[in-house]
């Protein structure tokens, strides 16, 4: 059959479809002739027909790959799920990755943010973490920053702080229009997590919040060495970036949003999510807070 040999012979023809091509056709022709005209020797058609005919031997972990994937909605990729499966069964990160691709499962793209410099409109500080986003123990060093959303034709304004320990959100502020008290409450919340002078340092960007006499100030009264960002480096603050990045990305643009009530609501449940539940792999598999309380015990 002049067919076969042209799809056989068509470039990018790999072994597995001339077998398949082979198969269909060998109750019509004989197989010695379809054999010769695929280019196929017997040995490797026995071979290869005996090989496609057993089961999957990866159908189970596929379906536990899957499983997974779409238990965390998609926010996995195939480290984490790896790490996951690891507690049921041994696995290699690679066969995750190659199952996952064969199965089109994929995280999401990380979004930008928003930007509160105005110039200098107060004191600017030292930048005392200068990129050093590791410490030994927690309330060592925190990061801060806000970001914006915008819902039915409304604005949302986020003002975390995080530690750098674990990658907690320590304290967080939601407010409708950026003001210096979505930033004050939030460092007032933040601060009452802590005890009497604590050898803490706190970095944000220039933004013109951190600025404030009023916010320097509070500071200082507790103990709290501030640090801040060098002007248009957004490396300097890499560890919040990527904090609002992963928001934005596992729930903000994944999901419709009908209500700044309804976008307050989703964010006090996603934030909770990621404090106690969301596995990191620096974190050898564990949450923030979990890592937080294995490592007190």
């Amino acid at each position: 059959p002049k067919g076969a040999q042209g799809s056989a012979r068509g470039k990018g023809t790999n072994t597995r479809e001339k077998v398949l091509i082979v198969s269909k056709l060998k109750r019509r022709f004989p197989l010695p002739d379809l054999l010769q005209l695929v280019e196929l020797a017997r040995s490797t058609f026995y071979y290869q027909l005996k090989a496609q005919q057993k089961p999957d031997r990866h159908a189970e972990l596929k379906a536990l790959v899957h499983r997974v994937y779409h238990e965390q909605k998609g926010l996995y990729g195939y480290r984490r799920i790896a790490l996951v499966i690891r507690k049921e069964k041994r696995v290699n990160k690679k066969v995750i990755e190659r199952l996952m691709a064969e199965q089109g499962l994929k995280s999401v793209v990380r979004p930008k943010k928003y930007r509160s410099y105005r110039g200098t409109v107060g004191k600017v500080a030292a930048n005392v973490l200068e990129r050093n986003f590791i410490a030994q123990r927690p309330n060592q060093k925190w990061v801060t920053d806000v970001t914006e959303f915008k819902v039915a034709q409304q604005k949302l304004y986020l003002s975390p702080v995080m530690d750098l320990y674990n990658g907690e959100i320590v304290a967080y502020e939601m407010a409708s229009r950026p003001c210096y008290s979505l930033v004050g409450n939030m460092l007032g919340k933040a601060l009452d997590c802590l005890g009497e002078k604590p050898k803490l340092v706190l970095h944000s960007d220039q933004g013109w919040h951190y600025q404030q006499a009023q916010y320097r100030r509070k500071l200082s009264e507790c103990g709290v060495k501030q640090s801040m960002s060098r002007k248009g480096n957004c490396l300097d603050n890499a560890a919040m970036e990527s904090f609002f990045g992963t928001l934005k990305s596992e729930f903000f643009y994944l999901r419709r949003f009908e209500s700044i009530e309804e976008l307050k609501s989703g964010l006090d449940e996603y934030i909770r999510y990621y404090n106690h539940d969301r596995i990191k792999l620096r974190l050898n598999g564990l949450s923030p807070v979990d890592y937080r309380v294995q490592a007190a015990g």
